[in-house]
């Protein structure tokens, strides 16, 4: 599809548009101008190729130095209503421009923003969130204080407990690494009978933190076919067995 400037898509003299793999960029230029064709920061040009070498000309340069150095692509046509395409091929990706010549108006430079690297970028700040997150909760703990007699049965979901221990005041329950992007189930306590109980408890990165000890409790997930995944003290097992399966 080819995409066309827009006055939203102005940051200051720049036409930003969002960059999408195979898309056909426009841009208007003008006898007598320069029109800067912007690349990503650190980005580096492979090559150039112009449908029409004679009557446009091409040239490229570099701003800057170092990681951020930022590699630009020169265009200026000879005439006005001219046409032809442009394809820039760098390390990272490949553009396709269509470019017009016209006798009044011209785009001075254009670039691109990129919503997959700014979403790579969102994920990997939150990665390193839940990662923080994580060792803030295990960094006051030491093994010799801690219990791991618990065992899961039940259900085997994706999102079925790591692990489980306590410090003698709170239970922690480490769940896979990947659940902040899953649903996550609730827990319930259960009570002497048997029956669940909602608790408080909080979530630190993949980790559930329960501000009371239990003996048995339930995560479960949906309604009508719940998937239910139980975890029970064993008050038989010593804390370093149940750690390494003893």
């Amino acid at each position: 599809a080819l995409i066309e400037p827009s006055v939203d898509g102005y940051v200051n003299a720049i036409q930003v548009y969002p960059y999408t793999e195979g898309a056909l960029y426009r841009l208007y230029a003008s006898p007598g101008q320069v029109s800067d064709i912007a690349l990503q920061p650190g980005e580096e040009l492979v090559s150039v190729s112009a449908g029409d070498t004679v009557r446009w000309v091409v040239g490229d340069t570099v701003s800057g130095s170092g990681p951020t150095a930022r590699a630009h692509v020169l265009v200026k046509p000879i005439n006005a209503g001219i046409r032809t395409n442009l394809m820039i091929a760098t390390d990272r990706r490949t553009y396709h421009l269509e470019l017009e010549s016209q006798a009044d108006g011209y785009m001075a430079a254009l670039s691109w923003r990129y919503p997959a690297d700014e979403l790579a970028g969102l994920t990997a700040r939150n990665d390193r969130a839940i990662a923080r997150e994580a060792a803030s909760i295990t960094s006051g703990l030491t093994l010799e204080g801690l219990n791991f007699d618990y065992r899961l049965t039940g259900d085997s979901p994706g999102w079925k407990p790591v692990r489980v221990f306590d410090d003698g005041r709170q239970v922690f329950i480490q769940m896979p690494g990947d659940i902040a992007t899953t649903d996550m189930p609730p827990l319930f306590v259960l009570g002497p009978r048997s029956e669940a109980e909602l608790v408080n408890y909080r979530v630190r990165g993949n980790y559930y933190v329960v501000d009371r000890l239990f003996r048995a409790a339930e995560l479960r997930l949906g309604t009508k076919n719940q998937t239910i995944v139980r975890i029970s003290r064993n008050d038989q097992r010593s804390p370093l067995a149940a750690m390494f399966g003893g």
